[in-house]
């Protein structure tokens, strides 16, 4: 019985490695090591613990210990960091170890060395969180515990580290935001100052998606593309902008979907929710409001008011209970 599992087992085997050799995309034998999806998550926890003192972290932190608790953070986070994005870089580039670690540990100095500017965009936005649901009653609760915020965190660092070329780690970043909050936000979307996004679950932001300062947006929003141009070869073509331009001061209701690399929704639109505005070249104009259940396939012009037809409430007698 031994010998006729162990003849099993071995047919399992071969046929397992076959298919190692004919799905080759999708092994790594023999190759650079890929990061650890873990040890990312823990950073993206330093690195939170870095830009909100006190919140996250350590307890207890006063004027005369901070110095040494950033310093020390910021030693550990030199190290974890340049680790991860090393393996980041040589997964992506098959580089020379000894060049590659060096441009990883120079990369997580940089990152670092923005921190600030970071902890600047991230007020702004947490403030904006604040000033924009009247449910919020100060803004440490939005920080806390805010998921929405929590994906804008994640995203801000994300793009951080994408602005800075480092490859594959943004992207697990933003997934396990994605994961944690139902939020997916691409770390290439480009977003401007005071950023809101309320209730959180079921945002989708495009790669290729621009938004201006002071937006807010609510559930259920997504801002994708509305087709994916083809090469000769039947791929899809990379980088090509695919995700729509939204402007400053723009309301996005729950639930609206707006798509096309052409869509443009300009300074202080407001959407309401489930609308649907696709289509080429399409621009919602300046203060534009577009009301609920819509669907837009055309340009509108600025400071008009579209709205749906409402479906008409017909009532009559019912049966009577047959009589």
């Amino acid at each position: 019985m031994a010998d006729e599992h162990e003849t099993e087992f071995d047919t399992i085997t071969h046929e397992i490695l076959t298919s190692y050799a004919t799905f080759d995309s999708t092994q790594r034998i023999g190759e650079s090591f890929l990061p650890s999806r873990q040890k990312i998550v823990d950073i993206l926890d330093q690195i939170r613990q870095l830009l909100f003192p006190g919140f996250f972290g350590l307890k207890g932190l006063s004027q005369e210990n901070i110095k040494f608790h950033v310093g020390n953070l910021i030693a550990r986070l030199a190290e974890a960091l340049g680790e991860q994005i090393f393996h980041c870089l040589c997964y992506a580039e098959q580089a020379d170890s000894t060049p590659c670690r060096k441009r990883a540990n120079r990369l997580a100095r940089q990152f670092l060395a923005g921190v600030p500017q970071l902890r600047e965009l991230l007020t702004l936005d947490a403030q904006a969180a604040y000033d924009g649901d009247p449910a919020a009653k100060s803004v440490a609760e939005v920080v806390y515990s805010y998921p929405g915020y929590y994906a804008v965190v994640v995203y801000r660092i994300a793009h951080a580290l994408l602005l800075l070329d480092v490859p594959l780690m943004p992207r697990i970043m933003t997934e396990h935001a994605h994961s944690a909050t139902g939020t997916d936000i691409h770390p290439g979307a480009r977003i401007g100052r005071r950023f809101f996004i309320d209730h959180a679950t079921g945002v989708v932001i495009g790669e290729t998606t621009e938004i201006g300062d002071n937006v807010k947006i609510y559930q259920g929003v997504t801002l994708g593309a509305r087709s994916f141009p083809k090469d000769e070869s039947g791929r899809v073509k990379k980088g090509l902008k695919r995700h729509p331009t939204i402007g400053n001061g723009v309301t996005i209701y729950a639930n609206a979907t707006i798509l096309g690399g052409h869509t443009v929704v300009e300074d202080g639109a407001v959407i309401g929710g489930n609308a649907t505005i696709f289509g080429t070249h399409v621009v919602i104009g300046a203060g534009a409001k577009i009301g609920s259940n819509t669907f837009i396939n055309h340009s509108v012009q600025p400071g008009a008011i579209v709205i749906a037809h409402e479906p008409a409430m017909r009532t009559r007698q019912g049966n009577n209970g047959g009589k």
